[in-house]
């Protein structure tokens, strides 16, 4: 574990960066309580942890300490559940808190890692969580014991009361929670088989629901601070263009301006009493940018870009068995098709915004962000300061779907807040800086060539990537021999994101095409794309063939039980192979993703050859454990509010260098009357844990696609659709 007083800026802030892409840290993790925590929270009249994890109060409420960020997935309760779980704790008095990144530094990252990306949040904290709670058991179990002078065996705890067997003798956590706190960490913690388990996978109540129908919760866009000032910003709308010149004149005399300042080379804020008073200044203010080269960059010019990727000689192979090119060339039938899919921007409903405190000896920030530990690092980077004088508090964020893995706005708020020491200073992007500086979904093309043997069967298939690689541009040590494997999600060969089908003949590779337009992890990642270009190609190979797509599917499965028992699940309750209502008709699509086994099936009917009704989706998901079902359901139906309103509405497109779109009138999303009733099966097989969060987005979109070919013969395949006319009614 790496010493806190050898923590430099840059590495903690590389580390930091890599763990924002969704790579884990190998951690060993203490739950020792420290005794300088201890003893300086008993000194401020708070109850002394037990461990990391656990804070008892003598009224028996347990405050369970949460690592990652709830952006409304679960996390925070899931997290709660699992920790509660091993404690065998009076779950009705359970709250939650959330440390910070530099209590976590200072105590040698005994939380392990704050990032809350890659649907990671509960499967690759869900060891170290669980064990946290067990020790606390256990470590509570010792004290009383000690207390009555009786051997630990003999007692045992249940709903936040240990009882002595042999006498029944019982006392609370509440009463030997601080002995408790004293004690030594057990070493060996054993956990409970999941067939003993009471609360995982139980559907309780969420315990952020209440604050959020009260108002209680504080966003970052909410929170006041005594003395504060608003600022706002505006930064070359040209990616990677510069600030030229500006006239401040007009600005500085409006009414409650503080200071007009620039912010790095390419960006200028104002600061003022009230955000309206902050951007209406800004709005006077006459800018001269210098976009540069990037100023010629449009969409039709990176179309072409990637275009040429599809026929390139030089390709990134992650994923080849036999000979597919020599299949596809003596294959009976050839089927070919190109997709495209386009720039998508986060577009949270919270725009970024970061709140500042700096002086000489101290810089503090209050956020919302799903990498605090990366948002510490960017503090010290941008206030100079070492990250032991500096500290980030997070905020629940109104939306992350991973652009809150970056932490540009908090750069932005310190260095402004640098310039006004000693007030706090909170910056709030307009909607329109949120649509122009973005972390956007990649842009991708894909050419995919099938072979079919004279039987129908699959006999070559080669998948050609053309686009960009996030990890080139966010975190470059990532890439494997030049080449981004997370490109290839859904495609392979084995592990979390593995190709579901058996193909004799097989061949994927990618062209890497980057452009100046910055990507990032917009929810799904890759898996968004991937599986629209393969299981739609897959419907196109079953026609070609003249085959059922799910008896197409299967024969190609056969090695993929798991994938299998979800496609199958969908297909049965969906009604696939009997006769759909007059007029409706049915799509399919399957993947896997972030660990888990996902599908769809879903009922449409077309209107007029363009206006689609949406009637139904049954979506499946196996993650392996299922902490709490009911939120894993919600899950699925959000998934797929994000993933069809990509389908239908949203793309970013480049004209002379920067996006078009600048707000909602020119980047939609599906209304709640557009929304299909959604129907989730959720099909936990044990063993292992996988994602929930993200997988399901990829599967409603190609299965739509699927069931407008069948009512349509029309195949569409670059997006999105209401560029082609069609409308979601």
């Amino acid at each position: 574990m790496t010493d806190t007083m050898n923590l430099n800026r840059r590495s903690f802030l590389i580390g930091s960066a890599a763990a924002g892409g969704g790579l884990m840290l190998s951690l060993t993790l203490p739950f020792l309580a420290s005794a300088e925590a201890n003893a300086a929270e008993a000194a401020h009249g708070i109850p002394p942890e037990v461990n990391a994890w656990v804070v008892i109060r003598p009224d028996d409420t347990v405050v369970v300490r949460i690592a990652r960020i709830d952006m409304g997935q679960g996390t925070l309760t899931g997290l709660a559940q699992m920790v509660a779980e091993e404690l065998e704790c009076d779950w009705a008095k359970v709250t939650t808190e959330y440390p910070t990144p530099g209590e976590n530094v200072a105590r040698k990252r005994i939380w392990g890692d704050f990032a809350t990306v890659g649907s990671r949040g509960i499967r690759n904290s869900q060891d170290y969580v669980r064990k946290g709670g067990a020790a606390a058991r256990m470590m509570l179990i010792q004290a009383a014991a000690n207390e009555w002078k009786v051997p630990a065996a003999e007692c045992v705890a249940a709903n936040s009361v240990i009882t002595h067997r042999p006498s029944g003798r019982k006392t609370s956590y509440g009463k030997v929670s601080d002995a408790a706190g004293k004690l030594e960490a057990p070493k060996e913690v054993p956990l409970k088989d999941p067939k003993d388990w009471k609360l995982i996978g139980k559907s309780v109540k969420r315990l952020d629901t209440l604050p959020k129908l009260t108002g209680k919760q504080i966003y970052g866009a909410d929170l006041k601070l005594p003395g504060m000032l608003n600022a706002t910003i505006k930064d070359c709308p040209v990616f990677g263009g510069k600030l030229t010149s500006f006239d401040a004149a007009k600005a500085e005399g409006m009414p409650g301006v503080k200071k007009v300042l620039r912010v790095g080379d390419s960006a200028i804020a104002v600061v003022a009493d009230t955000w309206w008073h902050a951007k209406t200044a800004l709005d006077a203010i006459a800018v001269v940018w210098d976009g540069g080269e990037n100023a010629k960059v449009s969409s039709a010019s990176i179309a072409e870009m990637l275009k040429e990727g599809l026929s390139a000689e030089q390709a990134f192979v992650n994923n080849e068995k036999g000979n597919a090119k020599a299949a596809i060339v003596g294959a009976a039938k050839k089927v070919e098709a190109v997709y495209s899919y386009p720039f998508l921007n986060h577009a949270t409903m919270e725009p970024m915004n970061a709140t500042a405190l700096y002086t000489a000896d101290r810089c503090e920030v209050w956020c919302p962000t799903q990498n605090a530990e990366q948002a510490l690092a960017v503090t010290a980077e941008a206030s100079g300061l070492p990250i032991a004088k500096c500290e980030v508090y997070r905020l629940n964020p109104g939306g992350g779907f991973g652009r809150r893995s970056f932490s540009d706005y908090v750069a932005q708020a310190v260095r402004i807040a640098k310039e006004m020491p000693g007030i706090p200073v909170k910056l709030l992007w307009t909607r329109e800086e949120d649509m122009l500086h973005g972390r956007y979904h990649p842009i991708m093309q894909a050419k995919l060539t099938g072979g079919l043997d004279s039987a129908g069967n699959l006999s070559g298939l080669h998948i050609r990537l053309s686009g960009q690689s996030i990890f080139a541009s966010v975190h470059a040590a990532a890439l494997v021999n030049g080449m981004d494997v997370a490109t290839f999600q859904g495609y392979w060969p084995k592990g979390e994101a593995s190709l579901e089908y058996t193909i004799p003949n097989l061949l994927i590779d990618h062209a890497m095409r980057n452009t100046h337009v910055p990507p990032g992890f917009w929810r799904g990642v890759n898996i968004n794309q991937n599986a629209i270009f393969l299981e739609c190609f897959m419907d196109e190979l079953a026609h070609a063939a003249g085959q059922d797509a799910l008896a197409f599917r299967r024969k190609l499965m056969k090695g993929h039980p798991q994938s299998l028992a979800v496609l199958n699940a969908v297909a049965e309750k969906g009604g696939w192979g009997k006769p759909a209502p007059k007029g409706h008709y049915r799509g399919l699509a399957h993947f896997r993703g972030f660990g888990s086994y996902i599908a769809a099936c879903v009922e449409i009917s077309v209107k007029d050859g363009n206006k689609v009704k949406i009637h139904r989706i049954v979506g499946a998901t196996d993650c392996g454990h299922a902490v709490n079902p009911a939120q894993i359901e919600r899950q699925v139906a959000g998934s797929f509010v994000y993933g069809l309103s990509a389908l239908f509405e949203e793309e970013c497109t480049v004209k002379d260098g920067r996006m078009e779109q600048t707000n909602f009138d020119s980047y939609d999303s599906m209304r709640i009357a557009q929304m299909p009733k959604v129907e989730a099966i959720v099909l936990p097989s044990g063993g292992f844990w996988g994602g929930v969060g993200e997988p399901t987005i990829c599967v409603a979109a190609p299965a739509v696609l699927n069931a407008f070919f069948a009512a349509t013969g029309k195949r569409i395949r670059t997006f999105p659709l209401k560029n082609h006319g069609i409308e979601l009614v």
